[in-house]
């Protein structure tokens, strides 16, 4: 297919929640910031809607639950693998980008496409990528296995955004994330890149940079990368 997320969009009318869609592969994979995600045979290219109930918390804390789900699920499979979060949801190994996700609204439903790396990494231009294949214990997982680990990670971590809202999830980020204090470096639109460190997120889940001359900045959207 083009893309699963452009897929469910399509769909989203009739597309029951807890149903998955899964592409062998992707001709027009797209990752946040309109980039493009290649999307050759071997790796994970899944999405799945969420509908929106009312009484639901507010969606700002989807993006955390989705990083926090595909985590902890990466975690179960591969416990001895070095992974973490780097804000809002992408997975890491050290420096290299391992899964990325997108959300999107669609009227009363948000389409969450997740693609992850699990036999090969793309070579990038900007920035390093690593797939599971790369990590302790990743070269005997397909990505049927680890779409097998993602749905019930991600029914539970969904149950616990609606039931604890944003504040429950930013609790089970935050230990899985790079630690308070990190430098980083943060585009946001236009303006020029900040350099910081990391200060927690604040209630809704938006970053919190420090600068250097004492003041802070909330980062709702933008681009981080972690400086060594």
């Amino acid at each position: 297919t083009g893309s699963t997320n452009a897929d469910l969009r399509l769909l989203a009318a009739d597309w029951p929640e807890g149903q998955w869609l899964r592409a062998e592969r992707q001709t027009a994979g797209r990752g946040r910031l309109g980039r493009d995600w290649r999307s050759p045979s071997g790796n994970l290219y899944a999405s799945t809607l969420i509908r929106l109930r009312p009484g639901d918390p507010p969606v700002t804390g989807l993006g955390l639950m989705l990083g926090v789900a595909v985590h902890a699920a990466l975690s179960a499979l591969m416990p001895q693998a070095p992974i973490h979060l780097k804000w809002p949801n992408d997975i890491m190994a050290g420096p290299a980008k391992l899964a990325g996700m997108l959300l999107e609204r669609e009227g009363d439903a948000v389409v969450a496409g997740i693609g992850i790396n699990v036999a090969t990494a793309p070579e990038l231009p900007d920035r390093p990528t690593v797939a599971l294949a790369d990590l302790p214990g990743g070269a005997r997982i397909d990505a049927a296995q680890v779409l097998d680990a993602l749905v019930p990670s991600f029914d539970h971590w969904l149950a616990e955004w609606r039931q604890g809202g944003t504040a429950a999830i930013i609790a089970a980020w935050l230990p899985r994330a790079h630690p308070v204090g990190t430098r980083l470096i943060v585009s946001a639109g236009t303006d020029r890149p900040q350099q910081g460190r990391f200060l927690g997120l604040n209630a809704d889940g938006a970053l919190i940079l420090g600068l250097e001359d004492g003041t802070r900045h909330v980062i709702h959207s933008g681009d981080v990368g972690v400086l060594s």
